[in-house]
């Protein structure tokens, strides 16, 4: 996926419209599980927390989103839009992986990132809170051909 997808009019300050259209472009590039490529939609000095984990800047992220999909296989993730500000947008995301540190066993991810932007659109800090889960195969949503945007989520888990 090319940069493109964080170019005008995808930055501050944001609609409704450009907030989701944004929360869509960065499902589909975390979607890729590409580090490099994710890498780029952030500032070189970009702040994040990840749970309780604290990192800045673009190679602590690239190595931090290396370690991640070596161990969890077969993700598939979905956000959406939870609210926004001028350059400031709230996102509720879900997605499943199957762990490599537990036996391959799926899980699904429940969780809250609160992202602020630099005027070109880039993010400059990223907070993420998230709850995993451990599911069966039966309870899986985002299966390999379904359309993660196409899947009913109850409200009991929004």
């Amino acid at each position: 996926m090319s940069s493109s997808v964080f170019s005008p009019p995808l930055h501050p300050p944001f609609t409704a419209s450009t907030a989701h259209a944004k929360v869509k472009a960065a499902q589909k590039l975390w979607n890729t599980q590409s580090p490099s490529v994710v890498t780029k939609a952030y500032t070189p000095t970009c702040i994040w927390r990840n749970r309780s984990t604290f990192l800045q800047g673009h190679a602590a992220i690239e190595a931090f989103l290396e370690q991640k999909w070596a161990t969890e296989k077969n993700y598939r993730l979905r956000k959406e839009l939870f609210s926004f500000t001028d350059n400031k947008i709230a996102v509720q995301f879900w997605y499943e992986y199957q762990d490599a540190r537990d036996a391959m066993k799926w899980k699904r991810c429940y969780g809250l990132e609160d992202w602020t932007f630099d005027a070109d659109g880039r993010m400059r800090k990223r907070m993420m809170s998230g709850n995993d889960v451990e599911i069966g195969e039966v309870d899986r949503w985002f299966r390999e051909e379904v359309d993660v945007d196409g899947v009913e989520i109850g409200e009991k888990h929004w």
